[in-house]
């Protein structure tokens, strides 16, 4: 008889280099192993990798999707699936300058693309990748509302994007009698850059989780916060994977301390306390994991079901 394996809390599983980087037998293997574990949702991009192409467009992480989709019968139905839209190069080179934006129609078109890529009928989530100030607002709101409206994708929300833009998005689609942005898909970890370089640190100024929306989400049980690199590209075990000159700070060096220390108490890694740390809080953090093989997987599914202690949650929160 054959079982279905009980959730994991939420952690989804990041394809942005799947069917470039990562080879199909790699990325099928990883897929397969996260859905056994009982993992429910996959991350990807109408642009995954653009980067890592001879083209310069993207497209192969839900191409291969599909694939691994057509190949495993009955496995939709155990996962949900999150794309999104607005990064995708108009040329070869023209990131991050000119890119597809926002448009109503270009929302229009890229959703069904990328239905048609991964041959499913609808999609679980769909983001605005990144702002797109060239489009009127409201526009932004009638495409990817109107995707909710007509069944084509359950729900949608912002990546990258400054808060008060995602309340004002929320207003227009409520006047508008439209589904509103209820989920934000920003970089956050335990440790945090020093005030005001956030936008030095990568390409988007606004791509971070900070205390206020942490309590916008809070207020709001309807809005999920995912979180990308929350492990920081392996700086918080690997010598050789050192944060970011913004992250050198006194509050680094005390959170680094206090993580050390629970980490050796419950006997896991330092990133899995992280982990452990994102999915257990007020609200919780769906945190994005970006693997390559199947330990750095083990690894992250084990940090999601580690429970932590009051005590110890108290003091990693009080670490600054």
């Amino acid at each position: 008889m054959t079982t279905t394996p009980a959730p994991v809390p939420p952690i989804a599983l990041g394809a942005m280099l799947f069917g470039t980087r990562l080879d199909e037998d790699r990325s099928f293997a990883l897929l397969d192993a996260y859905v056994a574990a009982g993992g429910g949702w996959i991350d990807t991009a109408d642009c995954y990798a653009f980067w890592e192409h001879d083209s310069g467009h993207g497209g192969q992480s839900e191409a291969l999707l599909g694939r691994w989709l057509a190949a495993r019968p009955g496995v939709r139905e155990r996962v949900r699936l999150s794309t999104k839209v607005g990064c995708e190069p108009l040329w070869p080179g023209s990131f991050p300058e000119r890119t597809t934006g926002l448009g109503a129609d270009v929302v229009r078109r890229v959703a069904r693309q990328s239905l048609e890529r991964m041959g499913v009928d609808h999609l679980d989530l769909l983001w605005a990748h990144r702002d797109d100030r060239a489009t009127p607002l409201d526009e932004i709101v009638a495409g990817f509302g109107g995707l909710v409206a007509d069944g084509t994708v359950a729900r949608w929300g912002f990546s990258n994007t400054a808060l008060w833009r995602v309340e004002r998005a929320a207003g227009l689609a409520d006047a508008a009698g439209l589904a509103r942005p209820t989920a934000l898909q920003l970089r956050y970890s335990y440790l945090q850059p020093r005030p005001m370089v956030r936008g030095r640190l990568h390409d988007h100024r606004f791509g971070w989780v900070t205390d206020e929306v942490l309590d916008y989400a809070a207020s709001d049980p309807e809005v999920a916060v995912w979180a990308y690199s929350p492990l920081l590209s392996g700086a918080y075990d690997r010598a050789d994977r050192a944060p970011a000159e913004g992250y050198d700070h006194p509050g680094t060096t005390r959170r680094r301390a206090v993580l050390a220390e629970v980490a050796d108490e419950v006997g896991a890694s330092r990133s899995e306390v992280v982990l452990a740390w994102l999915v257990a809080g007020t609200p919780q953090v769906v945190p994005v994991a970006g693997v390559s093989t199947p330990a750095q997987l083990d690894a992250a599914l084990a940090g999601v079901r580690l429970v932590l202690t009051a005590d110890q949650r108290e003091r990693l929160d009080a670490a600054w």
